[in-house]
């Protein structure tokens, strides 16, 4: 077929597809078969594959509709009472730190290479001695039962099937035996200490006793927040809050099966509100296991916690919702690594959507990621399928761009995958 004969095919296929009497879906295979013959080709017939199956309206009815994570928050928001998406979507204040945690990701460009063989890649990462089949991880998320009857439990048999870690907080709405039992294998634990040591104690030797090989202090929590889209989606809901929520540590617990048995009578806030390097240096002479602190944003603090005999940091803003203070985790994490130099894991979360995200981080130097939101997503829009959905997407994207950098292997992602900008 001659060059002419090709154009005048192309533009007579082109104008029956764009006919509003033909079907999107028969619309669609014929710009494919269009490019037959032109450079479009390739790219046009991955995007028929992709176009099934369809959709009916904006929103997506099943986990394989969704093209990214992205997909699933609105379908949770419309699963939702509005004050239960309002804590989930909400940061602090103006939600500017939030924005940031996303918006700094663009700052760092990837550096594509070229004619490596790719078409073998491993994502496995070796932390702690455990070999975990890859670099993203369940992020800690409280009241999870909130967004989805089956809760933790739902996210753990997830975990299982995709074969990610997952780290259970403290304020979860499944115990840490029942998590450890759906996902098969051991979790870490969260650790909100409270301010009564007690209770830290029997809060640490359960999650032990259960198989927990990392507690993981939260050491973002103690001055307190704003949370203003929270209080702005709860005054849409029309439902009597107090019916769940009643004042005193001991009600807002009594549904936390972590605390079953524990008296909390001590007890004043959730945070340990007045905690100093001393108390991890306490921790630290009671935990058997690994000791990780959650919420390190700094050199400073990263280089006193390796004096503590920490074994992890996690930089973290709490998603957004610590401080007001426009400090992205992305762009904390260089520094954090610079200071502890190699000598333990770094771990992030805050804002990872997309595989480019994870690989912009491990280029950065992080070890894993740890992901919230997205997750919280798909629970709430489809249950345990929606979170296998999260997963697999944010694998797929992140397997995908290793491949563009020429990276066989996480060791393999250096500084010199990314360009800061």
């Amino acid at each position: 077929m001659d060059e002419q004969t090709s154009i005048h095919r192309r533009k007579l296929l082109e104008f029956f597809s764009a006919s509003p009497l033909l079907a999107p879906s028969a619309a669609r295979a014929l710009a494919g078969i269009a490019a037959f013959g032109t450079t479009e080709a390739v790219a046009q017939s991955y995007d028929v594959l992709r176009a099934a199956p369809v959709m009916n309206g904006d929103l997506i009815a099943s986990p394989a509709q969704a093209l990214n994570v992205f997909d699933f928050e609105p379908v949770a928001k419309k699963e939702l009472p509005p004050a239960h998406y309002g804590y989930l979507a909400s940061g602090v204040d103006a939600d500017k730190t939030l924005k940031a945690n996303r918006d700094d990701f663009d700052k760092i460009h990837v550096r594509a290479r070229r004619l490596i063989d790719v078409r073998k890649i491993d994502t496995t990462v070796k932390i702690f001695g455990e070999t975990w089949a890859s670099p993203i991880a369940l992020a800690p998320v409280s009241s999870v039962g909130a967004f989805h009857p089956e809760a933790e439990a739902a996210a753990a048999r997830a975990c299982k099937v995709k074969g990610h870690q997952m780290i259970l907080s403290t304020v979860g709405s499944t115990s840490i035996e029942d998590v450890i039992k759906e996902r098969g294998a051991p979790v870490w634990y969260m650790l909100y200490p409270t301010d009564d040591w007690a209770v830290t104690e029997k809060l640490v030797k359960r999650a032990e006793a259960a198989g927990a090989p990392a507690i993981v202090l939260t050491v973002d929590r103690q001055g307190g927040r704003n949370t203003e889209t929270l209080f702005r989606e709860r005054r849409s809901d029309t439902r009597t809050c107090t019916d769940c929520h009643t004042p005193g540590f001991k009600n807002e617990v009594s549904r936390k099966p972590m605390f079953d048995d524990i008296d909390v009578s001590k007890v004043t806030n959730l945070y340990g509100t007045g905690m100093t390097w001393d108390y991890v240096k306490r921790l630290r002479g009671i935990v058997k296991g690994k000791l990780v602190l959650k919420g390190i944003m700094t050199q400073e603090d990263a280089k006193i916690a390796l004096t503590h005999g920490v074994d992890a940091l996690i930089v973290s803003n709490h998603g957004g919702r610590a401080e007001e203070s426009l400090q992205s985790t992305i762009g904390a994490l260089p520094e954090v690594v610079g200071a502890v130099n190699g000598k333990i894991p770094v771990l992030i979360d805050g804002g990872f959507r997309r595989g480019t995200d994870v690989l912009k981080a491990l280029a950065l130097g992080a070890t894993a990621v740890c992901v919230g939101r997205p997750y919280v997503w798909g629970l709430a829009a489809f249950g345990q399928p929606g979170v296998e959905m999260v997963l697999t997407l944010m694998q797929r994207e992140f397997e995908t761009i290793m491949r563009q950098v020429g990276a066989t292997k996480l060791s393999e992602i250096t500084s010199k995958s990314v360009r800061i900008v």
